[in-house]
């Protein structure tokens, strides 16, 4: 087993995802490129540096991360303010990210061990206890790092705390087997129901995410739907009646509940940062005629015996 994940952010006292309140982990690492995730930091598993640059003070006032970087002529400046890294060059030492007076570096990502994750969990216990809430990890694609979800829900289960995980569900099964036994409850999303939209829009195909599904649906664990429903990509009938379909023909009542999470224009700092277009820029759509539609879309999966509701989320990836 692996002692280390790569963790992107840790957040405490969360009530999104999973029951009560919960301390949640998300880990670096996707091998999917949702159009419209809102968390671009997660795509790479290692630790890498954004750059902000409307925060940079300037290289003639400060240049600080000159100094410290072993290679810096790899930094660009425009306008003598830090502007971007050659990322195929820079190691990810973090020293730029550390002696930047600005907070115009920031770092993405952080090794920590099992045991420091503990240690974290071990201080809100009392709050789980009260609110029935526990520990999730998220991504990113927390199967990426299989083995540290392994360990560390074994270590939470131990000392009686709930279990959740929420995953793409774009891996081989075997991974998804070994945490049956120390995972309660899984939540995962459906995005697209044909596949070659589907890799159109996540840059992967859906067959892998749904033989998984319907293998998850034949244990008794249970299991949160979420559609992240985004306008002119999935919220069209066919695609929501095919989701419909596949939901009550192949899970049946193992879905507890299927929620809507709307789509919301997240993240495109965090592009700019780590040098990457954005690809939902030129979307367009009437935001009070699209919450109507997402409401109608609710309405149609509670008409079909399917427990719906237009869910919240910080992010949608």
């Amino acid at each position: 087993m692996s002692n280390l994940g790569t963790v992107l952010n840790v957040q405490r006292f969360t009530l999104h995802d999973g029951p009560g309140i919960r301390t949640e982990f998300f880990l670096k690492g996707c091998p999917l490129r949702c159009d419209w995730c809102g968390n671009p930091e997660s795509f790479n598993r290692h630790i890498e540096v954004g750059v902000f640059q409307n925060k940079c003070i300037s290289n003639t006032s400060c240049g600080s991360c000159i100094e410290v970087c072993p290679a810096p002529d790899m930094l660009i400046f425009t306008d003598s303010t830090l502007n971007q890294v050659t990322r195929d060059q820079c190691t990810a030492c973090l020293a730029c990210s550390e002696d930047c007076p600005s907070e115009a570096i920031r770092q993405w990502g952080d090794s920590m061990s099992v045991e420091q994750c503990m240690t974290l969990i071990r201080k809100d216990k009392g709050f789980y206890q009260r609110s029935g809430g526990g520990v999730t990890i998220s991504g990113g694609e927390p199967l990426l790092q299989a083995n540290f979800v392994l360990e560390l829900f074994s270590k939470c289960q131990q000392e009686g705390i709930h279990t959740c995980l929420e995953s793409s569900f774009f891996a081989n099964w075997n991974r998804i087997e070994r945490l049956l036994p120390v995972t309660d409850l899984f939540i995962s999303d459906i995005k697209l129901m044909d596949s070659q939209r589907h890799k159109t829009h996540t840059g992967v195909d859906n067959r892998k995410i749904l033989n998984n599904l319907k293998a998850l649906a034949t244990t008794d664990k249970a299991i949160i739907l979420r559609i992240p429903v985004i306008p002119h990509v999935n919220d069209d009938d066919d695609n929501i009646h095919a989701t419909a379909d596949f939901i009550i023909n192949e899970m049946g009542s193992k879905v507890q509940a299927l929620q809507l999470l709307s789509f919301m224009r997240l993240g495109e700092e965090k592009y700019q940062s780590l040098g990457l277009p954005y690809k939902m820029q030129d979307l367009q759509f009437d935001r009070i005629s699209f919450q109507r539609r997402v409401s109608d879309i609710a309405d149609y999966f509670n008409s079909r015996g399917i427990h719906c509701t237009v869910g919240t989320k910080e992010s949608n990836g």
